[in-house]
């Protein structure tokens, strides 16, 4: 920890963390190479198929730089050795006496290893992450947002549900360990979500006689930020109208009690997860529209992105569509 008169002096220089594509190319053309030569077997004696390579990453892998993934790696290529060694001394019960330049020749009549994302679990176990897209189309009060944290970016979803209805029972419970910061956001978004629907609709009432509860399942750990604040509201006004929103679509935004969206940090760690997740369109604070056009350009293909500052035109992304 960095005193901060001492942080006020110096010059912070914030780094991104590495793509898929340069964890990939990091992996192949460098970490393979350099782990099977510590473990004395010859490269052309373990193949690595791409999606091996891209499961290792999405599913084990996902943070900022490339130091775990070396570990699975060796994890995978220790393994390997294990089985050279069984393969050159099957009778032999000390392992001192038969380890010793045992990998070097076994290697001359050992099969090739092939790494897929088939037998990958073999080595190196059950995936830590799981796929994110849990709806393929989300459900009446369910909308999909994106969080950063020291992970990386991922999906997150709010979830609300209608618990009680009766005249003034108005309120909102809120669950999933969130910090103090995204609970704020969620009361922030309870209001502004009530105004928007009476100015819509003066005679729709649910929010004035519904008690409703607000979940963020799994995800995002920890769970805290103000960046879920549009998600939230949209979420809410989906159970209230009855109505998804439409479908593929993920959002971020910091809202303020007036409806103005305000910027979000993690914008490319965040452009990763919607991606990994298969989602076609995005919806980034206009605040932001200039980290988007730094991004490279594979970054950007096959998605929709939307640039908005206010919540009204956030509203209409989500439901202005035919159902």
């Amino acid at each position: 920890m960095i005193p901060g008169p001492l942080l006020d002096r110096m010059e912070v220089i914030t780094l991104a963390g590495y793509t898929t594509d340069e964890k990939m190319h990091i992996a192949r053309d460098y970490l393979v190479k350099i782990v099977s030569g510590k473990c004395g077997i010859k490269p052309e004696q373990v193949d690595f198929s791409d999606t091996a390579l891209l499961s290792l990453i999405e599913n084990y892998c996902r943070e900022a730089g490339v130091r775990n993934l070396q570990k699975q790696i060796e994890k995978i290529f220790r393994k390997i050795a294990l089985k050279l060694v069984r393969q050159r001394a099957p009778a032999k019960t000390d392992l001192e006496s038969s380890a010793e330049g045992s990998i070097e020749q076994s290697t001359e009549v050992a099969e090739k290893f092939m790494i897929n994302e088939s037998n990958l679990a073999d080595y190196v176990g059950k995936p830590v992450f799981r796929g994110e897209k849990i709806y393929e189309q989300t459900p009446v009060g369910v909308v999909m947002g994106l969080a950063w944290t020291s992970m990386g970016g991922s999906t997150l979803y709010i979830e609300t549900t209608f618990v009680e209805e009766g005249e003034g029972k108005g309120g909102l419970h809120i669950t999933g360990h969130l910090g103090s910061v995204m609970k704020e956001s969620a009361e922030i978004a309870h209001t502004v979500a009530r105004r928007i629907m009476f100015d819509k609709d003066p005679n729709n009432l649910f929010f004035a006689n519904s008690k409703l509860h607000l979940h963020v399942p799994e995800g995002a750990t920890p769970k805290d930020g103000p960046s879920a604040g549009c998600t939230m509201i949209t979420s809410l006004l989906s159970l209230a109208m009855k109505k998804p929103v439409r479908k593929d679509l993920a959002m971020t935004g910091e809202v303020t009690l007036t409806g103005r969206i305000l910027p979000i940090g993690g914008l490319k760690e965040k452009t990763m997860a919607a991606r990994r997740s298969q989602v076609k369109e995005i919806i980034f604070p206009e605040a932001n529209r200039i980290d988007f056009e730094h991004l490279e350009e594979s970054f950007k293909e096959g998605l929709d992105v939307h640039f908005v500052d206010e919540y009204e035109q956030i509203f209409e992304l989500a439901f202005g569509y035919e159902q």
